[in-house]
């Protein structure tokens, strides 16, 4: 009985030491990166973070991608703390911090930036023999007009009901592909995205259509939607990103940004940023997809008109582009 008991006394110190010196990776602290739906552009930014080798053979934390509904989502459940980052359109940010967004009520705070991902620009698509020729033309038509819970919905909403047209359509809810494929198959007039150019969706619906981009900067010129959301820019589809659309398409961006939480170490996003915006991370985040060739030192916190969070401060300040 005393050899029983020496022996599992020595086990238990060994599974001790074990603990202590070569903690398993299980016992980091897990933070949460909320991207998109499975194939979108917001997806393969958290991937790519959690892949990243550097950051994954970080001792002190680790990152896991998510996914979700997209920019509302995430939103959402960063201020809630349910989510430790996300990639959030800046117009979101923008809104939410000032108790405007639309369908949810209430300021939230807790949403801070860290950095400018890429701009993506609104992109209306039409068969070229549909009849429609700019945007007003939607009143009675079946138009995608993306998932709920994304910042393509919501940034759409925003834009046609600022034009009163909201209502005026009969609405379909689909992610990207599925609205492509059913543009194809004519079950709707036209599909809204908003994400970075050329789109994988359009040009899967290329394949089978003639297609127009509809001008979406004359009418938010005209209607005062600048000045009342300044997160957005003018921005022109530059001719030849598609099949069959031959001139420069002008039309309005915003920015993709990650975001933290306010409760999320200043020490965890400062390290992070350290890890990504060097060259060898910038080329591995553009090697995921070509989008993410705008990430840059010099393009850090371009767009970004909300506060930033502590560690993202430190950080960009030190790089010289926060003064």
């Amino acid at each position: 009985m005393k050899r029983y008991f020496h022996l599992l006394t020595v086990c238990c110190a060994v599974l001790l030491m074990n603990s202590v010196f070569c903690p398993d990776s299980s016992a980091r602290q897990r933070l949460v990166f909320g991207g998109g739906p499975a194939g979108g552009t917001f997806q393969v930014v958290a991937n790519a973070v959690q892949v990243y080798k550097p950051v994954a053979e970080l001792a002190e934390f680790t990152v896991k991608a998510e996914y979700s509904a997209g920019s509302t989502e995430n939103l959402i459940k960063v201020d809630a703390g349910s989510m430790d980052f996300g990639v959030v359109y800046s117009g979101e940010v923008y809104q939410a911090r000032n108790g405007t967004l639309k369908n949810h009520p209430g300021k939230y705070e807790k949403v801070m930036a860290v950095a400018r991902l890429y701009g993506a620009p609104a992109q209306l698509v039409v068969r070229a023999d549909s009849g429609i020729s700019r945007v007003r033309d939607l009143k009675g038509k079946k138009v995608d007009v993306g998932n709920p819970g994304s910042g393509a919905f919501a940034t759409c909403e925003l834009f046609l009901g600022h034009l009163g047209l909201w209502d005026s359509m009969d609405r379909k809810t689909m992610g990207y592909n599925d609205a492509a494929a059913a543009f194809s198959n004519r079950e709707v007039d036209a599909f809204w995205l908003f994400t970075a150019f050329p789109s994988g969706a359009i040009l899967m619906a290329t394949q089978t259509n003639d297609i127009r981009i509809i001008d979406l900067d004359t009418d938010a010129q005209l209607s005062g939607f600048y000045k009342k959301y300044p997160n957005f820019s003018k921005f022109s589809i530059p001719a030849g990103s598609y099949r069959g659309v031959d001139t420069d398409v002008p039309t309005f961006q915003d920015a993709a940004l990650w975001v933290a939480g306010s409760g999320v170490s200043p020490d965890a996003v400062y390290r992070l940023l350290s890890l990504i915006f060097t060259e060898e991370g910038l080329k591995h985040m553009a090697g995921q997809k070509k989008t993410f060739r705008e990430m840059s030192i010099a393009n850090g916190i371009k767009d970004i008109v909300t506060p930033l969070h502590p560690g993202a401060e430190k950080f960009w300040r030190e790089k010289g582009v926060l003064k």
